[in-house]
């Protein structure tokens, strides 16, 4: 009797493991919000066609505001994996060091403006690869007959699809010159887009984009006529007089909105700050007070050798506490926040070990 009610107890036990095996399969099977998983892939196939807001490398962003991450994307290019939050500092710090050698080509161990200008133009290399892969990707989505050229309707189709319209439908209705139901803001973003499409179509004008051409149309700093046109239209935006060009006043006017409280109102002076030093050390080149579009390009442009040299110096300054124009593994890693986003602590007594 007992040995029946242990081979009960034993066929019960291996039932609930056997259930508990089948629920989790079925739990890991299936997402935990249909909506939010549809939700996510529209949300991806939206950035995958659209310009990006924000761009590697790149001094400012699409709207005129400071790429806040500029210094690290120039310093760490692709390689960010070490450097979150949640990473062991030590293996950051060794990283970190591995970095300084790579950047300090004759082993003196200081980093000169020279080393660290060669490094700027040759990570800013890497993102450009890196957008023009990305860019091969999405223009094989847009291009659904693989001519190697892509119109506007196509282009239209594929983003309305990705704002949740039915893609056969817009298709009849474009090819019968039907008037298609879009949102008001929905129809701002696609006139825009057809201005920066036009753009985009170098001469001689055929509404068709090459894959070259859809990558100036979604990386304007890969083209200097699309990045004439980003330079234009980020001084549309900003011009408050109409000149065409901007005062410091202009340049560091806070975005609308209004203070309501002292967390914002640190957050107002950050901008004003950061703003005004830039103007006035980088993009201001010849110091009159007054930024052209020609001096806003020349700082924009990711290639600019002359620009690289200026943000080494800028970013060896800094770091430089001796003021030697150099930097050093303690300065680098003291102020690694700066450099790669991380806070690495105990700098001065781990500097000789990692390096």
């Amino acid at each position: 009797m007992a040995s029946r009610r242990a081979s009960l107890r034993g066929l019960a036990s291996h039932c609930l493991w056997l259930l508990g095996v089948i629920l989790l399969m079925d739990v890991s099977a299936r997402p935990a919000n249909h909506s939010s998983a549809r939700e996510r892939a529209g949300n991806r196939e939206e950035r995958e066609i659209l310009p990006p807001d924000h761009l590697n490398g790149v001094k400012l962003e699409m709207d005129g505001h400071l790429n806040k991450d500029f210094h690290q994307e120039v310093f760490l290019g692709k390689d960010t994996d070490g450097f979150e939050e949640d990473a062991e500092p030590r293996r950051s710090r060794r990283k970190l060091m591995v970095i300084f050698s790579k950047v300090d080509v004759n082993t003196d161990r200081r980093i000169s403006a020279k080393e660290m200008q060669h490094w700027i133009m040759e990570k800013t290399a890497e993102h450009f690869q890196e957008a023009i892969e990305e860019s091969r990707v999405h223009f094989r989505a847009v291009d659904p007959d693989g001519d190697g050229r892509v119109s506007w309707d196509e282009y239209k189709v594929k983003f309305l699809v990705s704002k949740g319209h039915n893609e056969k439908e817009v298709e009849e209705k474009m090819k019968n010159g039907e008037e298609l139901k879009v949102d008001e803001e929905t129809q701002e973003v696609l006139e825009n887009l057809k201005d920066r499409w036009y753009q985009a179509d170098n001469p001689p004008s055929d509404l068709l984009l090459t894959e070259d051409e859809f990558l100036s149309f979604l990386h304007p700093e890969h083209s200097h006529g699309m990045l004439k046109f980003m330079v234009k239209e980020i001084v549309r935006d900003l011009d408050q007089d109409g000149d065409k060009q901007l005062s410091l006043p202009e340049f560091i006017s806070l975005p609308a909105g209004t203070v309501e409280n002292q967390q914002g109102q640190d957050i107002d002076d950050s901008w004003v700050r950061d703003r005004k030093k830039e103007f006035e050390e980088l993009i201001d080149a010849n110091h009159d007070g007054i930024v052209t579009m020609a001096e806003l390009e020349d700082y924009m442009d990711p290639m600019n050798e002359y620009n690289a040299l200026n943000e080494a110096k800028q970013m060896i300054a800094i770091a430089d506490e001796n003021q030697n124009h150099h930097l050093e593994p303690e300065e680098v890693l003291k102020y690694s926040e700066f450099f790669t986003g991380s806070k690495l602590m105990d700098y001065a007594r781990n500097v000789h070990e990692e390096f």
